[in-house]
């Protein structure tokens, strides 16, 4: 074995001993194979998206790694520098081209030595500092793309190749710092393999088994950008299929993805049992950062949602308020009890709308939407129209006492209101005092006007009298509870609102006899 071929061997032993199976591939026997260089971040590292006149930035703290694939040739490390094809999506063409100059200028200063690991070195620690980028990284925007010369080939895989015979073919007096050619790939030949993404995902640019907005939609609640997350989930959910805002959301998507890999193998210390849990364990509510082990979470939200207390399925320490996702209880709690708590949770935000109202049929129940300044009210589900002010069937625009009532209540606490004597209460207080007022002189009327106010003594007596007695000689029909009076006959009812048969003794409604024992009066 001659010493070139003996270092190539030494040296694919060492980066197959330093680099684990997701970043160095060898294709043995051959000695190639490809490196995946993930790229150091600085802190509050951004990237940026221009649209328009405004630049979206948000934070990250991981990109798709670099694709270094690369062939020895024979006379590698002695005459020649490795054969090498430079791929990422997030770099342009004339990027990719500066760095693949500066690996050919890394071998030439090494005077004939290996220097695969010395470039995996540069493309991690000093890629980004050496093109200029820092702490914010523009994509290029689609505008700019097509002012480009490059093919379309050449655009979507942004790859740049050094070959050997390229090398030998340089006219004499070139300098060794010109910037190689491109070279197209093979149609068969797969320039972005996977990246650890979620699956059916790529990062090479244009290439991808989903769009972008459906990968940035399947994280609304995890991304952490400059932005606010609401703005930020909009932008993302309305993100229009370019290849620009597509790579976006895949550079999103990515970093959620390490983000919760370096989560799930960190240690945490639980905030309720103290318990020190691994990160698969846990659970971070994004709101607030509190981490708690997912058995402690969960028996808190199966308590709070079993009791009941919805508004409290919330963070455990005392003085947070932030609430796990929908996605997170259902995690935690399993689909029966999340079914209760996505009802309860519907119930309580209608409960607390002012424009939201229940169909009072007890066979209904249904959440209603009131218009604006209306006190009618129709149920989209049953179709019963009802009075807002007193639960009723719909009687009309200026026949409601509730209404009445409450309007006169609302007069009577203002500054202008008479300081009349309240009227009785019960049926006979209100008859005692009809009968005084009908029989009596008008000497005894005004009086009683002016202790009363004659509005009040005309409208609100009768009309309670009048409620009175229609709650004493009607009852409700068991199915659509309008009002029905008997006026003789036997007790089998038949509705004139909705044609139900009923009892009207045990108001039990009926198909043909009575098919139920009736505890009021027997057949």
């Amino acid at each position: 074995m001659s010493a070139d071929l003996q270092e190539q061997e030494d040296e694919l032993l060492v980066l197959h001993s330093i680099f684990s199976p997701d970043e160095f591939v060898r294709e043995e026997p051959k000695c190639d194979g490809e490196i995946r260089v993930s790229v150091e971040l600085p802190k509050d590292f951004c990237v940026a998206l221009r649209e328009g006149d405004g630049l979206r930035q948000y934070e990250i703290s991981f990109l798709p790694p670099l694709l270094l694939t690369f062939e020895l040739p024979e006379d590698y490390p002695s005459s020649s520098p490795p054969s090498f094809t430079l791929t990422c999506s997030w770099l342009t063409h004339t990027q990719l081209s500066t760095l693949s100059a500066h690996l050919v200028d890394l071998y030439q200063a090494t005077g004939g030595t290996v220097v695969l690991f010395s470039w995996v070195q540069f493309l991690r620690e000093e890629a980004l500092s050496f093109l200029d980028i820092h702490s914010l990284l523009e994509l290029p925007s689609d505008e700019h793309n097509s002012l480009n010369s490059e093919s379309d080939q050449d655009k979507q895989n942004s790859s740049v190749s050094e070959t050997k015979s390229e090398q030998h073919s340089e006219a004499p007096g070139s300098t060794s710092d010109q910037s190689p050619p491109v070279s197209e790939p093979h149609e068969d030949e797969d320039v972005s393999p996977s990246l650890s993404l979620p699956a059916d995902s790529s990062v090479s640019s244009g290439q991808s088994g989903q769009t972008g907005a459906d990968q940035a939609a399947s994280l609304p609640d995890l991304l952490s950008p400059k932005i606010s997350c609401q703005e930020k989930d909009r932008a993302l959910s309305r993100l229009p299929a370019t290849r620009a805002q597509t790579l976006l959301s895949q550079l999103l998507v990515y970093d959620e993805a390490q983000k919760q890999k370096v989560f799930s193998t960190t240690l945490f210390d639980c905030g309720v049992c103290f318990v020190t849990w691994p990160g698969s364990e846990c659970m971070k509510l994004s709101e607030c950062d509190h981490v708690y082990c997912q058995p402690c979470l969960a028996q808190f939200c199966k308590v709070q949602i079993e009791e009941g207390n919805i508004r409290s399925v919330s963070c455990p320490q005392s003085d947070c308020s932030a609430t796990p996702t929908p996605a997170q209880v259902k995690r935690l709690v399993g689909e029966e009890l999340f079914s209760r708590y996505d009802r309860l949770l519907l119930q309580s935000t209608l409960d607390h709308m002012p424009d939201v109202v229940y169909c009072p049929r007890r066979s209904c129940g249904c959440a209603v939407i009131l218009e604006a300044g209306s006190r009618a009210a129709l149920c989209s589900v049953c179709g019963f129209a009802f009075c807002v002010a007193c639960r009723k069937t719909y009687h009309g625009a200026d026949d409601c006492q509730a209404w009445r009532n409450k309007n006169m209540k609302k007069q009577g606490e203002g500054a202008q209101q008479e300081s009349y004597v309240d009227i009785p209460d019960t049926e006979a207080g209100l008859m005692a005092l009809w009968d005084d007022y009908a029989r009596g002189s008008k000497m005894r009327r005004g009086l009683l006007e002016s202790r009363y106010g004659r509005h009040r003594l005309r409208s609100t007596v009768t009309d309670c009298l009048s409620e009175n007695w229609v709650a004493t000689n009607s009852k409700h029909c068991p199915r659509c509870f309008y009002k029905i009076e008997k006026d003789g006959g036997c007790n089998m009812m038949t509705c004139s609102h909705c044609g139900q048969r009923f009892c009207w003794a045990c108001l039990a409604k009926l198909s043909g006899a009575h098919d139920t024992a009736c505890s009021s009066y027997s057949y």
